[in-house]
């Protein structure tokens, strides 16, 4: 190998390094969990079918067998959480979520837990009672990680309002304070 060939080959690393650096800073700082959302008006309009940001029209099953299907959701705040029984940030949050879910489920709020990995059944029995874990649990399938383009990061949270607007996404844990300030004003909406 040339001087002139290494020369590039470096150039080329550090300007691949860079690029990574820069879309790496862009995801994280545009989900900014601090930065307030913007729910605008007292109404949700409804999300079209097909529309860009629209709660995924696929069904997701719970571990005891009740499906959640788009027409269920309809005018529901819905929050589609990926999850892992070994990530310690998401062993974090499940308690918060849990909270804000038992709060709000008589107002509107449908909580989704998209679990990844694949625990047995009294494996998944025994974290969700250590974790106090009160909302659905979905086994992920390739319908739900298709329609979410496979969340690489857990946790990863999506938040959409009742007209099946996606309104907010994080990736990392959320606290039970931050995500009651992005629920309260979505559950307070009608939709038109």
């Amino acid at each position: 190998m040339s001087v002139t060939t290494s020369t590039k080959a470096l150039i080329g690393l550090l300007l691949a390094g860079s690029v990574g650096v820069i879309i790496f800073l862009f995801v994280h700082l545009s989900s900014d969990p601090s930065k307030p959302i913007s729910v605008g008006s007292k109404s949700a309009s409804a999300c079209t079918k097909g529309q860009r940001d629209c709660l995924p029209d696929v069904t997701y099953t719970d571990t005891m067998g009740k499906a959640y299907t788009a027409a269920d959701l309809a005018g529901k705040v819905v929050v589609v959480n990926f999850w892992a029984t070994w990530c310690k940030p998401c062993q974090k949050e499940i308690p918060d979520f849990s909270k804000a879910y038992t709060k709000y489920k008589d107002k509107g709020l449908v909580m989704l837990g998209v679990m990844t990995d694949q625990p047995d059944k009294d494996q998944l029995l025994n974290f969700q009672s250590d974790y106090d874990m009160a909302y659905p649990v979905i086994r992920a399938n390739s319908d739900i990680l298709v329609s979410y383009n496979y969340p690489d990061a857990l946790p990863t949270t999506y938040v959409f309002d009742r007209g099946g607007k996606q309104v907010f996404s994080h990736v990392g844990p959320l606290h039970v304070e931050r995500l009651e300030s992005i629920l309260s004003p979505l559950l307070a909406q009608t939709v038109n």
